[in-house]
């Protein structure tokens, strides 16, 4: 059952995470060329936002396979595990907190409201830079688990 599990815990996390990271890091220049624009179309921002926003809601399965996993082969209390369970928290919390906001502002300015915006258009690149950074991290605590007692 472990199999099964770890396997669907590896593909939710390349089918839901690499998505919605590859479409929250393409948002920021976009949005910056879009707000600096007097081009009204923002129909690949809304793209970008709509596959951010629905890949981030699917990609909760990651985690939730992930605890099952990890309570399967009992490493729950690992610390390696642990620092996996907070950064994925912490990204989770930069995407719904941060960056799905900030696209939400920017794809809802007006023309007279896009160059206020422009500076957190530019805070968005660091802020998904920051959540794909979080996702790398936790993708090497996966596959190098120091302490890990499983043996692999």
């Amino acid at each position: 059952m472990n199999k099964v599990l770890l396997s669907i815990h590896v593909l939710a996390g390349i089918i839901f995470v690499g998505p919605v990271t590859v479409a929250a890091s393409m948002f920021p220049p976009l949005a910056r060329k879009f707000l600096s624009s007097e081009d009204n179309d923002s129909a690949v921002l809304r793209l970008l936002h709509r596959i951010s926003r629905g890949y981030a809601i699917a990609g909760i399965t990651v985690p939730v396979f992930g605890i099952a996993v990890g309570a399967g082969l009992g490493v729950l209390g690992e610390y390696w595990l642990v620092i996996a369970m907070v950064l994925t928290l912490a990204a989770a919390a930069v995407l719904a907190f941060l960056v799905l906001p900030t696209q939400s502002r920017v794809l809802a300015a007006t023309p007279e409201q896009r160059e206020a915006l422009l500076p957190q258009a530019k805070t968005l690149s660091m802020t998904t830079g920051i959540f794909a950074l979080l996702w790398a991290i936790v993708v090497v605590l996966m596959i190098v688990r120091p302490g890990s007692t499983t043996g692999v």
